[in-house]
Order: structure tokens, then sequence, then C-alpha cells
């Protein structure tokens, strides 16, 4: 994990001819009857819990196995991290299925928790996330090493590190990728290291995606859905506006949006 955070602090530059080794990278071999994107939750549980009642019930209705694709970001910031995961971890329904993807803040919940002393997380919704496991935030930030390392294994459970640990960080199916901060549109996908596919904020001018496959994405708030022909972001900023938004994708059809909050 942690040469996986030297690339996202920039240490490590990534050679163009091949990816390092980091996170796994998952291709789907056919499209599923549908695959529903979930945006940014934050924390949110409670948008998390009544968008996946609607998503059940949208696809309740299309036979064959339904994909459910989290898009990262599942920590920090909102108001309950630690049951988010939780939320996450419960089994579906029996045609359903889920994988959960890795965000930046989820890969910055794992550094911190393996050296304290990265206190930038802190400052980025660490200290909600680390409240949502019942640990007080003025205590913490005035602990030293020692008792931050405590208070971690003593609140947060080896379970939750062990997922957000062994998240993907993109899938590929036949004609579209995601991954939580989308790709570099000037570079080959295998080419890309996890950093590409979990940090920056690409160039989202519609026609740097021409010619690639379908990019569907988080990451990046906007105060609505982007739907372009390339390229989707369903990221509306739940932690702030209260709305969670995801998409569903199902072969020769085009995109529909699903979203629960405030409007």
């Amino acid at each position: 994990m942690i040469s996986r955070f030297r690339a996202l602090l920039g240490l490590d530059s990534p050679k163009e001819e091949e990816a390092p080794p980091g996170r796994q990278r998952l291709t789907l071999p056919s499209f599923p009857a549908a695959i529903y994107a979930v945006g940014d939750i934050h924390g949110c549980v409670n948008q998390l819990q009544r968008l996946q009642d609607i998503i059940l019930a949208n696809g309740d209705s299309i036979p064959g196995e339904k994909l459910i694709i989290m898009l990262g970001d599942y920590t920090d910031r909102g108001p309950d991290s630690a049951a988010t995961l939780d939320f996450l971890m419960a089994p579906l329904p029996e045609d359903f299925r889920r994988i959960c993807l890795a965000g930046n803040h989820d890969e910055m919940m794992l550094a911190h928790a393996e050296n304290p002393q990265f206190a930038e997380w802190l400052d980025f919704g660490g200290l909600e996330t680390l409240q949502s496991y019942g640990i007080a935030a003025d205590i913490y930030r005035a602990a030293s090493l020692r008792q931050r390392m405590a208070l971690i294994s003593s609140h947060i459970p080896e379970v939750h590190l062990d997922f957000l640990a062994n998240l993907p960080v993109v899938i590929s199916a036949p004609g579209v990728v995601f991954s939580h901060a989308g790709i570099r549109p000037d570079m080959p996908l295998a080419s890309q290291d996890d950093a590409d596919l979990m940090w920056p904020a690409h160039d989202f001018e519609a026609s740097a995606y021409e010619g690639l496959p379908l990019v569907v994405h988080g990451h990046t708030p906007f105060p609505s859905p982007v739907v372009q022909p390339h390229r989707i972001c369903v990221d509306t900023g739940c932690f702030a506006t209260g709305v969670l938004t995801a998409v569903r994708l199902q072969q020769d059809q085009k995109p529909s949006l699903l979203n629960v909050g405030t409007r």
C-alpha cells in the first residue's frame, strides 16, 4: 500500500509503456443485463440505502444478472463512513452483484491507518471518518503517534481496512471503463497507474475522449450528472448537496439516471 501512496504523492513516475503493480484490475468478458454505477458516497449512508432500494426496484423487471459498481470514496467528509462500509459489505439479492472500486479518500484512510503521521488525511475529511468510529476529533488531534495507533486498532475493525485494501482500481466491460477519477485520454489504459485512475481531474473536453470506450467515473463533483457521448460523471457531491446519483447502462440503450436527495 505504501508503494501505491508514493505514486499518489508524485514520488514515483509511472512509465508510459507499463503500469507499475498496484491494485487489481478487472475485466468483464460480457455485458450483464444491466450495470448501475454509483457516484461518491462520502459517508452518506442514508442516501446510499435509499438509492440501493431504488436500484433494486428498478432492476427487478430486468431479467438476468445486474451489476452495481461503486465508484469509490466511501469514506470521509460525510456523517457515517463506518456504517457505509458495513452496508457495502452486506450481501445483495441473488440476481444482483456489487463491485466496489477504490477512491482516493479510501486510499488516504489506509495510508493514515498504516502511518498516523500522515496527517493530511485529517483535513480532507478524515476527522469525520474517525468520529464515525467513536474517536473524538480533539482527542485524536492531541494524541501521540503511539496513542493514535492504539485508537485506530481499538476502534476501526480490521475487516474494514482489509475491505479497502483489496478494492480493485478499474473495471472494464465491452465498450465501457469504470474508475474513480476517470482515465487519462492521452495514454493507453494499461499504462496508467493507480494514481492516474484515483486522483487527477483529467481533461474533460468531450473531444479528448473521442474514439475511446465510454468512461464512467466520479471524483469530480458537478451540480448535476455529466453525460457526454464518451464520458459520464455521476459525482453530485452528496456530502455537501445531499444528492447521490447512479447511472444505469444496458447494451444498445441510452444511459438512464437515478438519484436520491434534496431535489
